[in-house]
């Protein structure tokens, strides 16, 4: 619940904690590092979350809920952009259905706040908000994320959630994503992987991305080149940068324009 260095967005609320690897974008999380770090720190919420998996810290698939985090939104009272669970991921099969149902309360109670929720698990996000919330509030951003050609497959299953803005982020991007329909995705936002481990980006896969993205006129966010620059040379993400095409890509999501319900 803080003020963030991350580019797309305002601050993070997490009312969950924990997680678990999912595909190979989770590889490297910088969250399961944090996690370590803050339990360190002796942040109760944090304490055993991780393992160490040889000279890694990963998840152990254990989940904390926060109540106590639920309210704080409530006390914003500027409008932010808030990152929703940064820490975890709302719909992992072990976070119940009634406290996600509670967050999507606080979100409808508080208008003035745009709510950024990201997946790798868009299949239990589509049913739940579809089936069993069944309300889509137009502050409520929906989004997952694909790292690559192999798991594709979660577009399809964002395109099917009711949602306002349905979005992608293609991060750390670390291959190709092929011919994709990005039909009602309205935004994408791309980025290379940072950190000593950091596996390499390359600069068609991003034009792949942006091509797709002019043709289904979905807003492109270029977030980072990461450790891994456009030249295939390693070096600080700072050194790096943000530029594309020679320009910095900060579109938006257009949220007054009209969005295709399902």
């Amino acid at each position: 619940m803080a003020e963030t260095r991350i580019e797309w967005t305002d601050t993070t609320w997490n009312p969950v904690a924990g997680c678990k690897i999912m595909s190979a974008g989770c590889t490297n999380c910088y969250a399961m590092q944090m996690a370590r770090r803050l339990e360190a720190m002796g942040v109760e919420k944090y304490a055993g979350l991780t393992r160490k998996s040889g000279n890694r810290t990963i998840w152990n698939n254990t989940i904390r809920l926060d109540e106590s985090a639920l309210e704080i939104p409530l006390k914003w009272r500027k409008p932010r952009n808030i990152f929703v669970n940064s820490m975890s991921d709302l719909f992992h099969d072990q976070v119940p259905d009634d406290f996600i149902a509670k967050i999507w309360q606080v979100m409808e109670q508080t208008p003035r706040h745009n709510y950024q929720i990201l997946t790798k698990r868009p299949d239990r996000m589509s049913q739940l908000v579809n089936d069993i919330i069944a309300k889509t509030l137009p502050n409520v951003w929906l989004g997952t994320s694909v790292e690559n050609s192999d798991v594709a497959h979660r577009v399809k299953e964002l395109q099917a959630v009711s949602a306002t803005v349905r979005f992608i982020s293609f991060e750390p991007l670390i291959g190709p994503i092929g011919n994709l329909n990005l039909d009602n995705i309205h935004w994408a936002i791309v980025g290379g992987e940072s950190g000593p481990a950091a596996r390499p980006i390359r600069e068609e896969w991003i034009d792949e991305i942006h091509r797709l993205c002019r043709k289904h006129d979905t807003a492109f966010f270029f977030k980072q080149w990461g450790t891994w620059g456009a030249d295939n040379k390693k070096r600080s993400k700072k050194a790096n940068g943000r530029q594309y095409r020679g320009r910095t890509w900060d579109e938006m999501p257009s949220t007054s324009s009209k969005r295709v319900e399902l």
